[in-house]
């Protein structure tokens, strides 16, 4: 069967650090993160779209301005978490490491969450390192 994909790319900052690396990625540090986020239809709408584009700028991309840029993402069990706070930091917290893999699902639970029919996202670290999630058993449907 075929389908219909669009795709829209976001930035976003943010500091995080992976409690079990054996590098230097246990210690606190920031990056300039890009996202791209793809959206599947099996047909168009009747303007001829999967979606307008500014619809995932309305719903997700506004969501990552308002919660993720300039936020430290921590696992729920590191210690930094309560101190952080504490200073009045705002800290996003998740269940799992804040890993570039990670943050890709749960952007892509995000997004489905918002009613976007999200298939992909692509999560880059860096401009040289990137984590792919793709959507399992997606859904298909007309717009």
């Amino acid at each position: 069967m075929a389908s219909f994909t669009i795709a829209r790319e976001m930035e976003f900052c943010y500091g995080h650090r992976l409690l079990n690396h054996p590098g230097k990625c246990r210690f606190l540090h920031g990056h300039n993160g890009r996202v791209r986020i793809v959206v599947a239809a099996d047909t168009l709408n009747e303007q001829g779209m999967v979606i307008d584009f500014g619809e995932i700028r309305s719903t997700l991309e506004k969501w990552v301005d308002e919660e993720l840029d300039h936020r430290t993402i921590l696992s729920q069990d590191d210690p930094l978490v309560e101190v952080l706070q504490a200073q009045g930091e705002k800290v996003v917290v998740l269940p799992v490491p804040p890993t570039a893999e990670n943050l890709a699902r749960f952007l892509s639970e995000k997004g489905c969450g918002m009613g976007l029919n999200i298939v992909a996202v692509q999560f880059w670290e860096t401009p040289k390192c990137c984590a792919h999630y793709t959507v399992d058993n997606y859904r298909l449907s007309s717009p």
